[in-house]
């Protein structure tokens, strides 16, 4: 990645009508059900992103039309890499001139099924990988302005190296991309003290459903000019537009890391510890992951290389970092001390504290292999929930009760962010059953669905809606808020070619 900036000064002049002529006779306005992909249009998408910006061989498609979990499958007429913004916004333009629907993907590591197309082969991927530069740093501001196809694991590597550090931090960074972390608000392990994607941008730059650029790459972190028009991009999921570059928050890079994995009763007693630990700790506490025994035998069953920490089991487990801008070990023993008064008060079990950095990485890759040995175990209907953290214990056993009685025998694994809410509760068919368990999908989700929702909480904490959840969506939303981003839909994308059929109902 280069430190640059592009100088663009025309791309805001770019109509949908500049394209018509290149288009060889391709009859516009063809809905994205019945269009075929014809040898014109692909020679104008060439013409502008190049040989190598344009796939269409079936072996080269392949990785852009499957999600991460495998379960969401689509076709493609073909997928474009613009390698720039005016690349881009003249590649939406041509697009939208010819009606074809455009799916935006940055590295496909949805878990909803946002970043896929659909099965009719009519839709264009519109891929921002090739966009992943880093244009600037003001380290007086601290702030970094990066291009979305930036890999997030590369955005933390150039922070460190000037000095600072960006805190998104989850289980994919090392292939997520930043335009896919902004398009469905990305969460991870930090937003106990950092919070979401959502408070990390400050300036957007976002190419617009007709081709238009929104340039609103602004560093500014007090500007009161009326609507906040980055919001709307911001866990749009792609609907509304592609995300090109963003204008992300740094902040002083951490000189003291504490980390400990403790061992609990129940939830209950996870959230007890936590806010013991805040009061004792304030800010410094930075993550606050929650899982139980089952996801840790699950990954000894199917990550070679890992071992129990402890020397017996325990129910549950919580990961517990600290952060501090100052040096020594200090920190280390606030968490000691602040762990002592914990298991005096009969909060935990027993604790194991990171004495060095790979003792550290070993406990989190007790956390972040949970993903990979859950895939590894087989098929699953997976949850990423919401609800006050208060409440975090009254939905583990109101979900295993009611799970229990609409299928006996079935195996739930629960793990996550308690520190925000954020529960990642997941549910494995009985051992030995041979039914096709993802046919249960839809009676899983509703006993889920319901308890989340009767509880205040939110069907999607941090992956997004996409396909997956797009037809739960009008079950537990209000329908002024449906009609309101409806409302939104239409004004930025009239003719809905924008990710179609991905978060709102058609």
């Amino acid at each position: 990645m280069v430190a640059s900036r592009d100088k663009r000064g025309s791309k805001n002049r770019l109509r949908p009508s500049s394209t018509s002529a290149a288009l060889g006779g391709v009859p516009r306005g063809v809905g994205t059900q019945s269009y075929a992909f014809v040898a014109p249009l692909a020679d104008a998408l060439r013409a502008i992103v190049g040989e190598r910006g344009l796939v269409t061989a079936a072996a080269d498609l392949e990785p852009h039309l499957v999600d991460w979990r495998g379960q969401f499958r689509g076709r493609a007429a073909a997928v474009v890499k613009p390698a720039t913004t005016d690349e881009a916004a003249r590649v939406v333009a041509l697009l939208a001139d010819a009606g074809v629907g455009i799916v935006p993907q940055a590295g496909n590591t949805s878990l909803c099924g946002a970043s896929v197309p659909d099965a009719s082969g009519a839709q264009v991927v519109v891929n921002v990988s090739r966009l992943n530069r880093v244009r600037a740093i003001d380290l007086e501001n601290d702030t970094i302005t990066v291009e979305a196809g930036c890999i997030l694991a590369d955005l933390q590597r150039v922070a460190a190296e000037n000095g600072r550090f960006f805190p998104l931090s989850l289980a994919a960074e090392g292939s997520c991309e930043v335009g896919g972390n902004i398009s469905t608000n990305a969460g991870g392990t930090q937003v106990l003290r950092y919070g979401n994607m959502r408070e990390q941008v400050l300036g957007l730059e976002v190419v617009l459903p007709d081709g238009r650029v929104w340039d609103g790459l602004r560093g500014l972190r007090k500007d009161n000019t009326g609507y906040d028009l980055k919001h709307l991009f911001i866990g749009a999921e792609g609907t509304l537009g592609i995300v090109t570059a963003a204008v992300l928050k740094l902040y002083p890079a951490p000189r003291a890391v504490a980390t400990a994995l403790v061992a609990v009763e129940d939830p209950a007693a996870a959230v007890a510890l936590l806010g013991r630990l805040r009061a004792a700790c304030g800010e410094r506490v930075t993550g606050f992951e929650l899982m139980a025994r089952v996801c840790f035998d699950l990954v000894f069953r199917h990550i070679p290389g890992s071992r129990d920490p402890f020397g017996e089991p325990h129910p549950w487990y919580a990961l517990v970092e600290l952060f501090d801008s100052a040096e020594g070990p200090a920190l280390a023993g606030m968490l000691e001390e602040a762990l002592g008064e914990a298991a005096e008060a009969g909060l935990l079990r027993d604790a194991v504290l990171a004495a060095s950095e790979a003792q550290r990485q070993a406990l989190w890759a007790l956390r972040e292999n949970i993903s990979d040995a859950q895939k590894a175990e087989g098929v699953s209907v997976k949850h990423d929930v919401s609800v006050p953290v208060s409440r975090t214990a009254e939905l583990v056993a109101e979900c295993d009760r009611a799970l229990e009685a609409a299928f006996p025998g079935i195996r739930t694994v629960a793990f996550g962010h308690v520190g925000d809410g954020n529960l990642h509760y997941n549910a494995f068919p009985p051992p030995g059953d041979t039914r096709d368990f993802l046919a249960w999908s839809p009676q899983v989700n509703r006993v889920v669905y319901d308890v989340v929702h009767r509880l205040g909480g939110s069907i999607s904490a941090e992956h997004g809606i996409g396909a997956l959840k797009r037809d739960e969506l009008p079950h537990y939303k209000a329908a002024l808020e449906l009609d309101l981003m409806r409302a939104v839909k239409r004004a930025l994308d009239p003719r809905g070619l924008m990710n179609p059929g991905k978060v709102l109902q058609p």
